[in-house]
């Protein structure tokens, strides 16, 4: 059956034509998301939401959402998504941080012209039927230093552009590097040198605990004195009413503000002051960027729903197309070797160490990652995924660290998983071979070579004769066919184990047989999602 999605808010005909040519049943909607009740009603019988801003995805809405699989927001905001809800329901929440760039990017270098020539008011003043050339004496970007705060994506378009305005840029961002500050050529400065030298000041990074009130009114006092402040990028950056009071005595020059910290704004300290350009949060409002937006997201999400392939994910890590075709195998193993530990472990978890090596260690770690922890967590929640496991292990404490290492044996690549609990540590190993099937390779520490098969039997026991014979007998005597059996032991006469793969359920009574021969420490059947 195709993928079914519901697209609630007004999207481009050609993202919906986009579900269509995909192969999935789409239904176009676009003013269902206004109808919280309705949206409520229907939502249960959808693999995925595609919304803009209208539909809110509240945490009720989510509950009821017993298929949803994927949400889609055409656009870089997601204040309407309650992701906490989703991530713990398993949905992934996707949006298209790159479709307006350039569009907010130009805003920006939009806004910066019009406060330092005053066009908005002296636009009013000429309509009006004044002639007031005198008033309106603007200032030239040309050879102006512009201090950009936050030089990613659509910061360092900004910067892009303010090169061919003759300007000379600074930048203060944490996470730039001096060797991406040499390829886009800005001069990478502390946030108070950046304040104390900049003629031109544009925000560029998202609302968060570290960037609210960036321009706080400490730092409002450390601007140059006639700086003009343009935010094209989130309300809260800034504090407003400091800066209102600032523009008023002159000590900055002008503003210019797309965001604001409470939206729709319909007041604000910085409104009705002459030198102030405002605008209601348009950075995004193109026909261009509307277009891309949507047509990015119908692409992400047919992409997720019918390959697996992740872009753009708010909570999981992303796996291209390209990764997901290489990686299946791995991720498949990854689970395995999660659920083998799971069935295996029954007090509680405190640790999850992972080891990548070779061919594994240069993959995409957290992807992995995610598929071991949930293969782990689903042995007590079968509806545990990717995107809900990390959530719930952090919530039960469970430390999960993961190393690297150089190919370091016989085997290209493989993957090592240990759980501590208060009692014990317990490992297992897995690679994927040539022909893409996953296969353990090690248990406790011993070698093995096991194929895996959705129904199998593990046991462990001292390393004396007559064990092959007792689970040949017992297994036959019981009707079970033996596919493969795997033997390992760590030493002549020490700890040894073994995997069975059968065609069927080991039923109890073939359990306590093998159990009543007394030769077993350990009996354990086992079953995999393969």
């Amino acid at each position: 059956m195709a993928p079914k999605v519901l697209i609630s808010d007004k999207l481009s005909p050609a993202a919906v034509q986009i579900f269509k040519d995909r192969g999935i049943d789409v239904d176009f909607q676009p003013d269902l998301g206004k109808d919280k009740d309705k949206l409520l009603d229907v939502i249960g019988q959808y693999d995925g939401l595609a919304i803009r801003s209208a539909t809110k995805a509240t945490e009720k809405i989510i509950a009821a959402a017993d298929n949803l699989k994927v949400i889609g927001r055409a656009g870089i905001g997601v204040d309407n998504v309650d992701i906490p809800a989703a991530s713990k329901k398993g949905i992934i929440v996707m949006n298209t941080p790159f479709g307006n760039s350039i569009t907010t990017a130009e805003h920006a270098i939009s806004m910066m012209m019009a406060v330092a020539r005053q066009i908005p008011e002296a636009n009013a003043s000429t309509h009006a039927g004044k002639w007031e050339k005198s008033r309106f004496m603007g200032v030239e970007l040309t050879n102006k230093t512009l201090g950009v705060i936050g030089a990613g994506n659509i910061g360092s378009i900004v910067i892009d552009r303010a090169h061919g305005l003759r300007m000379k840029v600074v930048a203060y961002d944490p996470f730039l590097s001096e060797d991406r500050a040499v390829d886009i050529g800005v001069e990478k400065v502390e946030l108070d040198e950046l304040l104390k030298r900049a003629d031109f000041i544009t925000m560029h990074v998202p609302l968060t605990d570290q960037t609210k009130n960036i321009l706080s009114a400490e730092n409002i006092t450390k601007l140059k004195n006639g700086v003009r402040i343009v935010n094209c990028a989130r309300g809260g950056l800034v504090d407003e009413a400091a800066l209102a009071a600032a523009l008023k005595s002159g000590h900055v020059a002008g503003a210019a503000f797309d965001v604001f910290a409470v939206e729709p704004a319909t007041e604000s300290p910085l409104f009705n002051l002459p030198n102030v350009v405002v605008t209601p949060h348009l950075g995004a409002a193109t026909t261009e960027a509307q277009e891309n937006v949507a047509l990015q997201v119908a692409e992400q999400m047919s992409d997720y729903l019918l390959t697996g392939a992740v872009q753009n994910a708010l909570n999981m890590p992303s796996v291209t197309a390209e990764e997901a075709k290489v990686m299946g195998p791995w991720i498949k193993l990854s689970g395995h070797l999660g659920n083998f530990i799971g069935q295996m472990t029954d007090e509680p978890i405190k640790a999850i160490n992972i080891l990548f090596d070779g061919e594994a260690s240069e993959m995409n770690l957290k992807a992995l990652t995610a598929a071991t922890v949930a293969g782990i967590m689903k042995c007590g929640n079968p509806d545990v995924n990717m995107v809900s496991a990390p959530v719930i292990a952090k919530e039960r404490g469970i430390k999960i660290s993961t190393t690297k290492q150089d190919q370091s044996g016989a085997f290209e690549g493989y993957i090592k998983v240990t759980v501590v609990t208060e009692k014990r540590e317990r490992s297992i190993a897995g690679t994927v071979f040539s022909d893409g099937k996953p296969r353990f390779i090690q248990i406790k520490g011993i070698n093995i070579d096991a194929e895996i098969g959705a129904h199998m039997l593990y046991t462990t026991n001292e390393d004396v004769p007559g064990i092959i014979g007792a689970l040949g007998t017992t297994m036959g005597s019981h009707d079970v066919n033996i596919a493969n059996f795997t033997l390992g032991r760590s030493t002549a006469k020490g700890e040894a184990i073994a995997l069975l793969y059968v065609d069927e359920p080991v039923p109890s009574a073939a359990i306590k047989a093998l159990e009543d021969t007394g030769l077993f420490k350990q009996v354990k059947p086992l079953t995999f999602a393969v």
